[in-house]
């Protein structure tokens, strides 16, 4: 096992996946020490029990002997997902030539069966579930791991089936030898600029995901998104394009209804889809291809793709009354996102808001086309004020039941009322954006339950 950990590894971080990793390295008879420098709260307690338990060191906050002296004794650093390239730890480790990888590195040499990773800004937990379900729906046995639940580390052993895996630039930053049979990717847009440094670096990173293919492999890539085609131009792999161009020969694409593969065979109508807006056309364009490439049947993906429902808070319907639908599609923590959502309405009052990542929120307002209004919220509240200013009307509100009700004022029928922030959530929601969007469905039954209160009593308001 080519661990690179002989001398010994420290796991920084003891949240899911630092406990996984952890808990691999010492079933191989690795020393193990690991560092939280953020303790806190029962599950952490238990986390930490269990890893001293299997005879792992465990530290809570920074060294007492500093991170230089600390690091020099091991040959392995794991930052767990969210250490970023600046953190002391691994600036040391780099300096003194200490081998840096991240979970999912580690993972990819300890599972013999064949990988499908799946990266990008928006929309990987969506195409990670439809290939495993698709690969599922033609009877292989598959798996759906990463940043989608369960860490990649956590299923070292398995040598059969397919295991889909959701990787993120955070972890492919420090990779070396990741090697997925089957890589996808997404478009890429300004997002954790406050992580990678800039946006040059944030793409390198997720060019790791194709890296170490070989010829036989395979890459699909969104060939509508000008930085995902760029960077896949040195992939050594096979590439497959997917476009929404019904025009662009050897893409995979839709054409007069159907959804085609890159070589012009049907395997889907659009109307059997239970939603259609351009992003699910997309998402459902790469899934196939990459589910094709990894044995899928034009059926199974037939079937995945007729049962698939939309997961919780991507463009998900939660609310109808008077003419009005509530969306929430609070998993748009970047304006990339948020403008796509935007794009798959006519008519959209937009509730933007958050705290920003340090991206600019001036690209919501690049095309107004199909926004009636907005309601600016939380931390970026002005730069969503600024962004719109002199296009589009917009207010301000100070909680989310003030959000849905001014946003209900601004909204006459045949409008879509969008909870697509283009911010993280972390100003207002400890919960991230599960809470946020959470929240905002319950203010929205809240409403919803109000009027119907309100028409059944003759009363208006």
């Amino acid at each position: 096992m080519t661990s690179g950990a002989a001398g010994g590894a420290l796991v920084l971080g003891l949240a899911k996946t630092g406990e996984e990793t952890a808990a691999v390295l010492r079933r191989e008879g690795v020393a193990v020490t690991i560092v939280e420098e953020r303790p806190s709260g029962s599950a952490y307690e238990a986390r930490a029990a269990a890893a001293r338990a299997a005879g792992a060191v465990v530290i809570e906050g920074a060294p007492a002997d500093g991170w230089d002296r600390t690091v020099a004794a091991f040959t392995l650093v794991v930052p767990s997902p969210g250490v970023a390239p600046d953190h002391p730890a691994l600036v040391a480790a780099s300096a003194a030539g200490i081998a840096i990888r991240s979970e999912i590195d580690l993972a990819a040499e300890r599972i013999a069966a064949p990988i499908v990773a799946v990266t990008g800004t928006n929309g990987k937990t969506t195409v990670t579930s439809l290939i495993a379900e698709m690969l599922v729906a033609s009877g292989i046995r598959a798996i759906a791991a990463g940043n989608i639940g369960t860490p990649l580390i956590h299923f070292a052993g398995v040598d059969e089936g397919v295991v889909v895996a959701e990787v993120s630039s955070f972890q492919l930053e420090f990779t070396d030898r990741f090697h997925p049979r089957v890589a996808a990717v997404l478009a890429i847009a300004d997002d954790h600029l406050d992580w990678h440094g800039s946006f040059d670096a944030y793409g390198e990173a997720k060019a790791n995901v194709f890296a170490n293919q070989l010829p036989a492999d395979v890459l699909v890539y969104d060939g509508d998104d000008p930085v995902a085609s760029r960077i896949v131009e040195r992939a050594p792999s096979q590439r497959i394009a997917v476009s929404l161009d019904p025009n662009r020969r050897s893409a995979a694409r839709v054409v007069d209804g159907r959804l085609v593969d890159h070589e012009g065979a049907a395997f889907a109508d659009v109307a059997s889809l239970p939603r259609a807006l351009p992003h699910d056309l997309s998402n459902s364009l790469i899934a196939a291809s990459a589910a094709l490439a990894a044995g899928a049947t034009r059926a199974g993906i037939r079937d995945a793709l007729a049962n698939f429902r939309t997961l919780p808070h991507r463009v998900a319907l939660v609310g109808e009354a008077r003419g009005v639908k509530y969306y929430d599609d609070s998993k748009a923590t970047n304006p990339h996102a948020a403008a796509h959502a935007i794009a798959g309405f006519e008519s959209v009052v937009l509730l933007a808001g958050g705290r920003n990542k340090d991206l600019d929120l001036a690209i919501l307002a690049t095309d107004v086309t199909h926004i009636r209004a907005v309601v600016a919220f939380g931390e970026a509240a002005a730069d969503v004020e600024r962004a719109f200013a002199g296009k589009r009307p917009v207010v301000r509100a100070d909680s989310m039941r003030a959000v849905v009700r001014a946003a209900a004022g601004l909204a006459s029928s045949g409008d879509v009322v969008l909870l697509s922030p283009a911010c993280a959530s972390w100003d207002w929601y400890e919960g991230g954006y599960e809470a946020r969007g959470d929240d905002f469905s319950a203010e929205v039954a809240r409403l919803l339950a109000e009027t119907s209160e309100h028409a059944a009593t003759g009363e208006t308001h």
